[in-house]
């Protein structure tokens, strides 16, 4: 098992991580609502989207899995155990697919659209590279 501080610093970049490829989901996303609905007049407006609009909804698993990653991140150690959990949870999120609906295939299709995606992308795939653990 990883040592206590090694596995901190690995929370930390894949909260970041994740939260980088939030935003460049949400930057594509209000793009393309944009080019259908108008220009959304104001972040506030826009973060009311974001929370409320079907538009967005596909989106919401992400936020969701980020806002546990920032409890895990906050807990004691004794509440950890959720770690490898919380990996699988993310490698599951974070793996496209072009069939289907919900967040797979609309994930798929933003890695698709846009070159921000898929560098944010690239470096959460690798971070969890990292976190699998050697076997011996």
């Amino acid at each position: 098992m990883w040592e206590h501080t090694k596995r901190d610093v690995f929370l930390d970049d894949l909260f970041r991580a994740l939260l980088r490829l939030h935003k460049a989901l949400l930057d594509d996303e209000r793009g393309s609502y944009e080019r259908v609905h108008g220009r959304i007049p104001s972040n506030g407006a826009f973060l009311q989207l974001v929370l409320n609009d079907a538009w967005f909804a596909w989106l919401r698993p992400l936020s969701q899995l980020i806002a546990n990653l920032d409890e895990l991140i906050e807990a004691d150690e004794s509440a950890r155990e959720g770690f490898p959990a919380l990996l699988a949870s993310v490698q599951t999120l974070v793996t496209p697919t072009e069939e289907g609906e919900g967040f797979g295939r609309q994930y798929h299709d933003a890695l698709q659209r846009s070159p921000d995606v898929v560098l944010e992308h690239a470096a959460v795939k690798a971070l969890l590279k990292q976190s699998i653990p050697n076997k011996r």
